[in-house]
């Protein structure tokens, strides 16, 4: 088909270069008929205008290269954990008698921003970060934050890193508040 097309495109080029030798003559006194090439007249192909050859190289070449800048910035959001998407990870977990109590251990500075897939508020002002790797993450934040802002989820301005870091990334609410997470710890299941 691509081959079908250009053999026309070259065809249509061919009959342009020959008409423009062939110019047409129509007269008054004929009643308007066609007499044959007698005309001077080049059909639109006359010396001040391009030829078709060097419109097709025109085509053919490169524009010219300015400089562009493209400046982006990603921003990822983090939504609440649908409550069936919790019971599912729970539904996945081997069945055996389910520990209630959970403690808490220290975690690092930061966290990947991709592995959280679901967030939920605490009544001890604390956001509860739910993972890919199925582990659940307390985020302490800084003291004039109020953990309920951030009932819808929250947005964080993806860093060079792709972590989230204590007291260097602001987590920011669909309401509107913005927060800086002062510390991370794990929550660990304890048997009773």
């Amino acid at each position: 088909m691509i081959r079908f097309a250009s053999i026309l495109a070259l065809a249509a080029l061919v009959v342009s270069l020959l008409a423009a030798q062939w110019p047409a003559r129509v007269s008054a006194q004929d009643g308007g008929r066609y007499t044959g090439p007698q005309s001077t007249v080049p059909l639109g192909f006359g010396p001040s205008q391009t030829a078709p050859a060097s419109l097709l190289e025109e085509s053919l070449t490169p524009p010219a290269q300015n400089q562009v800048r493209i400046r982006q910035r990603v921003v990822v959001r983090v939504s609440p954990a649908p409550p069936r998407a919790r019971s599912q990870i729970m539904a996945d977990l081997p069945r055996r008698p389910m520990r209630r109590s959970f403690e808490e251990v220290e975690h690092g500075n930061c966290v990947d921003v991709r592995a959280i897939v679901g967030v939920q508020p605490t009544s001890d002002n604390r956001l509860l970060f739910f993972t890919n790797e199925r582990e659940v993450l307390a985020a302490t934040l800084e003291q004039s934050c109020v953990a309920r802002a951030f009932y819808a989820g929250f947005y964080v301005e993806d860093s060079d890193d792709g972590q989230l870091c204590v007291a260097r990334d602001l987590l920011q609410s669909r309401a509107g508040a913005s927060c800086e997470v002062a510390e991370f710890s794990r929550l660990v299941a304890v048997s009773q």
